[in-house]
């Protein structure tokens, strides 16, 4: 039986990060890969703007290429409307019916789980992995397996925002990430809009 993590997000860009906590979590768990699925719509942030998904897809592929466990996956990229959890894991779950999922989350999620789509009976058919934060609590009434990870304190945010600023955004994402920013202008003067 295959072990394989989930890691969705909007990655917007795709940063260390992430890659950071895909990879301990790949080793810690002992998977056999981990797939990074960009979000269409998150549930919870419905409201805010993102990227086009093409640009998303591209940093993420880029992001991702040189370590052959990290597979890109786009079945929520192929729905339209919001993209929930349950919905996607029951048919990752039809399509890979002998593969055991661990779906990864950082410590902000733990604390929205309560609030999740059909939370009880997501948890019927994926692991959820937990990745620890400062400043965040792990108390939850849900069985979450936690992994440490190496502080790294970056966000897609922090990244969005430097760039708009003109700001340094080297070591904080990959190089061919930063690039693709760059020759395609994303978050220039994102504050005016």
């Amino acid at each position: 039986m295959k072990k394989i993590g989930i890691f969705g997000g909007t990655f917007d860009p795709p940063h260390n990060g992430h890659l950071l906590m895909a990879n301990e979590v790949l080793h810690r768990l002992c998977l056999d890969e981990v797939w990074f699925l960009p979000n269409q719509i998150p549930p919870h942030k419905q409201e805010e703007k993102f990227s086009d998904s093409g640009h998303r897809i591209e940093m993420l592929k880029l992001a991702i290429e040189s370590n052959p466990s990290f597979k890109l996956q786009l079945i929520e990229m192929e729905r339209p409307g919001p993209s929930y959890t349950y919905d996607t894991m029951v048919l990752l779950k039809e399509k890979y019916p002998d593969y055991q999922f661990y779906f990864i989350i950082g410590a902000d999620m733990v604390e929205y789980l309560p609030k999740w789509h059909k939370i009880d009976e997501l948890l019927e058919i994926v692991q959820f992995t937990g990745v620890k934060r400062i400043g965040f609590h792990m108390d939850t009434p849900y069985p979450v397996r936690f992994v440490d990870v190496p502080e790294f304190e970056v966000s897609s945010t922090m990244i969005r925002d430097r760039v708009d600023k003109n700001e340094p955004i080297n070591y904080l994402i990959s190089e061919k990430v930063r690039r693709y920013i760059e020759e395609n202008g994303l978050y220039e003067s994102r504050t005016s809009t």
